[in-house]
């Protein structure tokens, strides 16, 4: 099989502690585009968490595609068009909001194109978001009322213990409506429905004539499951999750180790 497409989660695949792509997985990633190959971020992040590595990746040039907040919103890198955008519904931020008050220590957020929006208090937690993505936290006293503008994905962040028991809860009341899931232990994604990396990457092959069996997804939290288990070759990085690892077709090197390259060099060269 000649895979076509590179699907790359980006904390903890692409990028490696220092939250940096490295000389050499960086040129094996510029060398399969010139040949032909399609390259795609697919994260958890805000657009503006995923552009500046895509442009250091010049997948402008070459014509990737960056999916962000889980792949509610799908972008093309040459042109800037918003090729898929999925939102959540106005109607439920105020009773999510509310819900996250009751517990201690939580806060719950969400994202325009260059800030960050804290509907209680920022945390730890919000503090490595913010650190991420390289975007400012802003304070607000009515949360759902500041967000004004379509909503991709709301974010609660907090004690991994607490999120555990708030996800049934949750799950159920916004059954039909939300996915809700943790991408990390301290990362409770609150997403429009069906919408997960999995299901947009389907969105973007059948806009680019191309199948699962064709592509190569990586990653290592949680919310990549859904991609690996979808992907003609589902790579789990060394440093994954142990259940990404269990439904992986692969193992590849930790992302500190070019865990990336080494998928590069054994299935696309």
């Amino acid at each position: 099989m000649k895979y076509q497409v590179l699907v790359l989660d980006l904390d903890g695949t692409l990028t490696n502690s220092k939250k940096e792509i490295t000389a050499p997985t960086k040129q094996a990633l510029l060398e399969i585009q010139k040949d032909g190959r399609t390259v795609v971020l697919a994260s958890g992040r805000p657009i503006n968490g995923v552009a500046p590595l895509a442009k250091e990746l010049q997948m402008d040039t070459f014509g990737g595609y960056m999916l962000s907040f889980n792949g509610a919103r799908i972008t093309k890198c040459s042109t800037g068009e918003i090729i898929y955008n999925k939102t959540i519904p106005k109607e439920i931020i105020r009773p999510v909001w509310e819900y996250a008050k009751t517990f201690p220590g939580l806060d719950i957020i969400s994202y325009d194109d260059t800030h960050i929006f804290s509907g209680i208090c920022p945390n730890k937690y919000v503090e490595i978001e913010s650190g991420i993505n390289s975007m400012e936290i802003v304070p607000t006293d009515d949360f759902p009322n500041t967000l004004d503008f379509p909503v991709n994905k709301l974010l609660i962040c907090g004690d991994p213990k607490i999120l555990e028991t708030m996800i049934e809860p949750l799950r159920k009341q916004y059954h039909g409506l939300l996915n809700i899931y943790l991408s990390e232990p301290f990362f409770l994604e609150i997403m429009p429905k069906n919408i997960d990396k999995a299901q947009s990457l389907q969105k973007l092959l059948n806009s680019i004539g191309l199948t699962a069996n064709e592509m190569i997804c990586c990653g290592d939290g949680f919310n990549d499951l859904s991609m690996i288990e979808y992907a003609g070759l589902g790579v789990a990085m060394e440093n994954a999750q142990p259940i990404i690892k269990e439904t992986a077709d692969f193992i590849t090197r930790s992302n500190d180790e070019d865990g990336v390259l080494h998928v590069i060099n054994t299935f696309m060269r």
